[in-house]
């Protein structure tokens, strides 16, 4: 049966795409989906620099400068696999070559960032293609996982950046954002085109189409969503996509795009809404920025990297100035180095078009080397606190305040109201031995109304909620049905160390996140209860408590602080877990219980299902806040390269919390707020991200596509992968260019033996200005910077020397930082890692 399935889904795609087939796919064959790429480059690489900054030179638009609408049948994923264009002509005569008479089935033509293609064929197939001189590279396929009301103003940008770009309603205009996520709800009012009566004009540059689908239909792209196209020929082809869940379309039924678009683009002034509460109006960080979807990631199953290199590389080719991606592998890429693996290459050819890239750093954090975003040409980005949060509390009737989470109301005028637990309002029919998870208030019908009506309904809160087997909306309703006054959560002592989201609640409520208060609220519960000889039913319940609001925010914590979560750096360089020279992540930004849109079906949060409105935390919403603000860098410096643009929001990002001090890091899942220490260089990268400075950086460190490649053509035994990636090769650059010496705006030294020379080329794009240079060394590290003076005038580039000598033998990492200091105001900050230090006293230890 399941074969046949299998069968039938394939034929499906071919039909609805126009795939190429060969052969008969009736007999259940043990397949993968396999990336193949070619040795003669994609046509990225033929297209100059000015080719990219006079985008009008290859994307065409119609003279009226609206979108060409593309009707596309339900299952259309392949968006320009054309079987007439020249390139996939050359790929499928490729395959009939290779596998004469043989079946498989080709899911992708890419052509613009990589030449090859992604097929289904067996294992024996694939060694076939990968014996074949046309062939380079043969790569299995592999799955990938996804990984605001007030965070505007606690970066700054009503009063700073967003003065500087003239205002909110120019913020990021002109400049298209490319999100490679699960889709987008066009109805929501975060991506209307009609709310300002300024005009909004498509950027020319752009030649991005929009799907016309049932679950998208014709007008869903307007001049804010300005291209929308989905990819899913991989997962179809493994019998896991549901049409009718997933969407064959780029409307999102997860909510997670929709939640990232908005962050980073999302229209100025959108009330926030939820649970019939009203929480403030909520703003992108680019409110006038334009939006491109290319969905590749399902709610089901995430998305798997032939999809995702198809959205990549369709977006390069459409036009998008910045592309984010709220996404990361499942595994470390095989191979010599982690860099090498289709998406980041894929990315790197993005980058020599232009386009700037942001990848989520991964929630995998807080063990080190867990980043999952490693190339140093793409920008990742870790999360950490702001300054918001929303607390409430439960005063018992012995005068004990227990704090709580949840965005809901409190009882009216202090009133005390009786506490019922669950397990005590249960009804004849119902025993925890015939339900063990009854206590969770999942169905009313378990309970007696007479016993809960007009009271407070305890019910426990345990794993099963984190898995979704159990939520709070259900257990609101269950009060409801009951009318009970209100519902307290207590937690079970197995969620010891899960940081718990405020969820709202339309009806007074509180949960306790902590076993201890929990025990505490439990001890006085049973205190207070009169119970039968038999010790089992309540003759009398004499606990008593009122709640206190938790909707009115409280802005007085310290912030910002790196998540537990966000995940850390060393950078590791290959599978075996080699320290890499390069920086990760690079900086961090807003991640943790942001306000954003939500789709109106999405259910990656059922608590906010049917919300115009979620709250999620996740490096997911940290990338797209650099990606908005990249956009505003974008605009003001339309010039920029990706790595100037990377520079300007490194080098001015933020060393210090609100109160001035350390930027702190999370060390544990256990009472992260209790177990944290000053964040390091691998756990914040140049730090908290500064949007008001970041467009006026003063210096900047730029590097190029060739130097990319210098640093890939340097790594021992990388000539033929850097080859077959890219169809370059490793002659045509006559330097090798170490991890170091990149001209990166930080210094990673995996292993200084004895002493080492780093250089960085700063460049001027501000006025005549003298900069002072000061440095700190890292432990066991001796160091000194020259000049210590710079005299700087407007467009000119001067070099800093780094020389630095081991002074110790030692194997634990130290850090140390570069800051310029310019006569105008200007701070440029380098951070310094140095992990193994071996000095020349005795060579042989560390």
């Amino acid at each position: 049966m399941e074969g046949l399935l299998r069968c039938q889904l394939m034929a499906i795609l071919v039909l609805s795409v126009g795939m190429l087939m060969s052969g008969t796919w009736c007999q259940e064959e043990i397949t993968s989906v396999y990336i193949v790429t070619l040795r003669q480059a994609p046509a990225a690489h033929y297209l100059s620099d000015e080719l990219r900054t006079d985008r009008n030179a290859f994307h065409k638009r119609s003279s009226s400068g609206k979108l060409t609408i593309v009707h596309k049948p339900r299952n259309g994923s392949q968006s320009y696999g054309n079987s007439t264009s020249y390139i996939a002509r050359i790929h499928d005569s490729l395959l009939r070559r290779a596998l004469r008479g043989e079946r498989y089935l080709k899911l992708y033509s890419y052509h613009y960032l990589v030449n090859g293609f992604a097929v289904l064929v067996t294992p024996q197939q694939a060694l076939k293609l990968s014996s074949r001189r046309e062939v380079a590279n043969v790569v299995s396929d592999f799955s990938v996982r996804t990984d605001t009301t007030h965070t505007p103003q606690f970066l700054g940008l009503p009063n700073g950046a967003w003065v500087k770009e003239g205002g909110y309603e120019s913020a990021g205009e002109g400049v298209v954002i490319g999100f490679v996520d699960t889709g987008i709800d066009p109805t929501h009012p975060s991506f209307f085109d009609n709310i300002s009566d300024h005009q909004y004009p498509v950027p020319a540059h752009f030649s991005g189409v929009c799907e016309v689908t049932p679950d998208f239909p014709s007008g869903s792209c307007n001049r804010k969503i300005v291209g929308a196209r989905h990819f899913a020929a991989s997962a179809i082809t493994r019998g896991i996509f549901n049409s009718s869940h997933d969407y064959a379309s780029p409307f999102d039924g997860d909510g997670h795009g929709t939640h990232t678009a908005s962050v980073a683009a999302g229209n100025h002034g959108i009330p926030v809404v939820v649970a019939g509460h009203h929480f403030g109006n909520a703003s992108g960080m680019a409110p006038r920025a334009h939006i491109a979807v290319y969905k590749a990631l399902y709610k089901g199953f995430g998305g798997f990297a032939a999809d995702v290199v198809a959205a990549i590389d369709q977006a390069a080719q459409d036009g998008v100035d910045i592309i984010s991606l709220s996404m990361t592998p499942n595994r470390r890429p095989p191979g010599i180095a982690t860099f090498f693996n289709p998406i980041d290459m894929a990315l790197l050819a993005a980058t020599k078009a232009g386009i700037f890239v942001v990848q989520a750093a991964g929630n995998t954090g807080p063990s080190p080397m867990s980043v999952s975003s490693f190339s140093p040409w793409i920008f990742s980005v870790g999360a950490a606190t702001h300054d918001r949060v929303y607390s409430n509390s439960i005063t018992l009737g012995n005068n004990v305040t227990i704090p709580g989470v949840g965005l809901a109301p409190g009882t009216e005028n202090d009133t005390m109201y009786l506490l019922i637990s669950a397990l005590d309002a249960l009804n004849n029919d119902t025993t925890i031995t015939g339900d063990m998870y009854v206590g969770e208030c999942q169905d009313s019908s378990s309970f007696t109304e007479e016993l809960v009506r007009g009271n407070l309904l305890v019910c426990s809160y345990s794993i099963r909620f984190i898995l979704g087997l159990s939520t709070i909306k259900q257990a609101l309703q269950t009060a409801k049905n009951l009318s009970a006054a209100g519902i307290v959560f207590y937690m079970d002592p197995f969620v010891i160390g899960f940081q718990i989201n405020p969820i709202p609640m339309r009806i007074p409520g509180i949960i306790i996140p902590s076993a201890d208060d929990s025990k505490i609220l439990l001890r006085y519960y049973n205190s207070s209860v009169e119970r039968d000889e038999k010790g089992k039913n309540v003759v009398k319940f004499g606990a008593t408590a009122c709640i206190s609001g938790g909707l009115k925010a409280n802005y007085s914590i310290s912030a910002p602080k790196v998540m537990y979560f966000s995940a850390r750096g060393p950078d590791p360089e290959n599978s075996v877990l080699t320290d890499a020279d390069i920086l990760k992540p690079n900086v961090v930004a807003p991640g943790n219980s942001i306000w954003a849109a939500w789709s109106s079906v999405g259910t990656d949060l059922v608590e906010f299902l049917g919300e115009n409105f979620a709250m999620m935390s996740g490096t997911s919403m940290a990338a797209p806040h650099v990606a908005g603000l990249a956009a505003l860098i974008r605009h003001k410096f339309p010039s920029f390269s990706p790595a100037a643009i990377a520079s300007a929001l490194s080098t001015t990002a933020s060393l210090f919390d609100r109160d001035g001090g350390p930027i702190m890091a999370q060390r544990s899942y256990t009472n992260p707020d209790v177990n944290q220490s000053p964040a390091t260089p691998f756990d914040m990268g140049s730090g908290f991200v500064n949007a008001t400075a970041a467009l006026d950086p003063g210096l900047i460190l730029d590097s190029s596509y060739d130097d990319y490649m210098s640093f890939l053509c340097g790594i021992n035994g990388s000539s033929a992968v850097v080859l077959n990636y890219t169809g370059q090769s490793c002659f045509q650059y006559s330097k090798m260019t170490n991890g170091p010496d990149l001209n990166l705006p930080s210094i990673t030294i995996a292993r200084l033996n004895l002493s080492t020379t780093v250089q960085r080329t700063v460049t001027n794009i501000a006025g005549n200005e003298t900069y002072s240079v000061g440095w700190s060394s890292p432990y066991g590290v001796s160091m000194k910077v020259s000049p210590t003076h710079l005299d700087i005038l407007s467009g000119q580039k001067l070099v800093l020397t780094v020389y630095m000598n081991a002074t110790l033998n030692n194997s634990a990492t130290s850090f140390g930082r570069i800051g310029l200091f310019g006569d105008q105001g200007h701070v440029v900050n380098i951070p310094v890692s140095v992990i193994i230090k071996i000095s020349p006293s005795n060579s042989t230890n560390i």
